[in-house]
């Protein structure tokens, strides 16, 4: 253990202009204080043996990828269109080639706050991996945008309205 005078503190604590702070302990930590966190969790990351870490989300094991430009969500509005009491849902195809379907979710202001957008699009999200691979059209984009009535809505109501949208826009 280091023990230190008051004087000692003094003089260290007057090269950083703290000189009126001359009463701290000089008593140091253990060095050998266990950690609270495992080696492999202080940098955030898993191991390269993690079967976790296979980079497979359900959206995308199924064939689904999520839009994310600003132009694809403009395009799908060139599109076919589905109005629901819950939701619109636009279908573009494509014609690239591609035979995968993309998905996006777009849920405005006026709908609510964070929270209420956040739970419409999480709903969306499980109704679009439910439903859209064996339901949507293949090499299309999928739009599904929320209306102020889909927050109260019964997911089963959901479902059922994006199957019929999906039945009248793939045909």
């Amino acid at each position: 253990m280091v023990v230190c005078t008051a004087a000692c503190l003094f003089s260290v604590f007057r090269f950083k202009g703290m000189s009126h702070e001359a009463h701290f302990s000089a008593e140091q930590p253990c060095p050998r204080t266990p950690s609270r966190l495992s080696p492999s969790d202080v940098d955030g990351w898993r191991s390269r043996s993690d079967p976790r870490t296979s980079g497979t989300r359900s959206s995308q094991a199924v064939g689904l990828i999520t839009l994310t430009k600003r132009a694809d969500f403009l395009a799908a509005n060139t599109g076919k269109r589905a109005p629901m009491p819950g939701f619109v849902l636009l279908v573009r195809p494509r014609n690239d080639g591609d035979t995968k379907m993309r998905v996006g979710y777009t849920v405005t202001k006026k709908i609510g706050g964070s929270v209420i957008r956040n739970r419409m699009k999480r709903r969306f999200r499980a109704l679009a991996r439910d439903l859209l691979p064996a339901n949507g059209a293949t090499g299309a984009d999928h739009v599904i945008i929320g209306r102020a009535g889909g927050v109260e809505r019964d997911y089963a109501a959901l479902r059922s309205e994006l199957l019929k949208a999906l039945a009248r826009l793939t045909r």
